[in-house]
């Protein structure tokens, strides 16, 4: 078997593996939802003076008039044949508004990611490089900073601050303003349909709405992603492999980069990767605080609502993004150090 053919093989066995991870958070979602008080067949009734008759007949069209265990085998097989449910705030299935919504929090998680690690990745080298300096300190500080204040506390003061104050940013209203056409949906990304279309006043519309809220949230993640660089960093600078580099003649900044940054770089990725899936799922106040019409502001808005089939949809998308990503790692893993395997 060819080298691609064994990577794609184990990387099958690796999916596979996680279907029964994936099968008891289905369950156990689907339990919680029963669980949590509230009855969604009241709320989604025309006011609180709707009749017996009304109530039951949504609890009906809900499915809750059948016992637990029924509930759950129609769930079960509804999955199987790739249904989701309906959203009873929408009247959409819910496969169809997670995937209309899944790009604009993938849009902002991805440039999130990115700044983090353009900031995170030098801030961490730089501290390894003069450990107990002023720069050490003040990017120790600067990370216990980013760590103390919350997301939506940032995202209220940047929004002050450059959208008030200066008058630099546009209103935190959405992806696009309303004087901005769309662009036909290729990727479902906006930045990248507008260049997709050559509409470059429209890509640089699209851009501006999503900097403050991206850096929202990268302001968060820099703090794990600067510490873990600085940690691995100052392990491979005390190796042999580089005392060695050093003592043949190599420049130093061809050891720091080629020598000791490749083998810091992968528990950064391993960090990177587990900051991703939490992004992704926990950015709920970041949307909600830019208007921002993703997955989380969905799955929060049907959860105060008791409206069940959003929130357990969500809830497995988030599952099979974690599989999807922590398999990713694997393989950049191996890229960064062909001596690892993911199998």
């Amino acid at each position: 078997m060819t080298g691609l053919g064994a990577t794609v093989a184990r990387a099958g066995r690796r999916l596979l593996s996680s279907l029964p991870a994936l099968f008891g958070v289905l369950v156990f979602t689907f339990l919680l939802m029963r669980v949590l008080p509230g009855d969604p067949a009241v709320f989604f009734a025309s006011g609180p003076n709707a009749g017996k008759e009304e109530i039951e007949q949504i609890r009906k069209q809900m499915g809750l008039d059948k016992s637990v265990p029924e509930q759950l085998v129609f769930y079960l097989s509804d999955i199987g044949r790739g249904n989701l449910g309906r959203s009873m705030m929408t009247g959409q299935p819910v496969l169809k508004d997670l995937r209309e919504r899944l790009p604009a929090s993938l849009e902002l998680t991805f440039t999130a990611l990115l700044i983090a690690l353009i900031a995170a990745v030098p801030l961490g080298v730089v501290a390894a490089l003069k450990p107990g300096s002023l720069v050490d300190h003040g990017v120790r500080l600067f990370c216990a900073l980013g760590v103390c204040v919350p997301t939506f506390v940032s995202g209220l003061l940047l929004i002050y601050v450059f959208y008030y104050l200066l008058g630099l940013a546009p209103d935190p209203t959405g992806r696009i303003d309303v004087f901005t056409s769309l662009p036909p949906q290729r990727t479902g990304f906006l930045s990248i349909d507008f260049l997709i279309a050559g509409d470059i006043e429209g890509w640089w519309a699209a851009c501006k709405q999503l900097i403050l809220p991206a850096l929202s949230m990268a302001l968060f993640v820099i703090a794990p992603l600067a510490r873990i660089t600085r940690a691995s960093m100052l392990v491979s600078l005390g190796s042999d492999f580089v005392r060695t580099a050093r003592s043949v003649g190599l420049s130093w900044q061809k050891v720091v980069v080629t020598y000791a940054l490749r083998n810091a770089i992968l528990p950064v990725i391993t960090i990177a990767g587990i900051v991703f899936s939490t992004m992704l799922g926990a950015n709920v106040l970041v949307e909600k605080v830019f208007s921002w019409p993703g997955v989380a502001s969905y799955a929060l808005d049907a959860l105060l609502s008791s409206d069940y089939a959003p929130v357990q949809g969500f809830v497995l998308l988030m599952a099979g993004i974690f599989v999807l990503v922590n398999l990713v790692v694997d393989i950049c893993y191996g890229i960064a150090d062909p001596r690892v395997s993911i199998g």
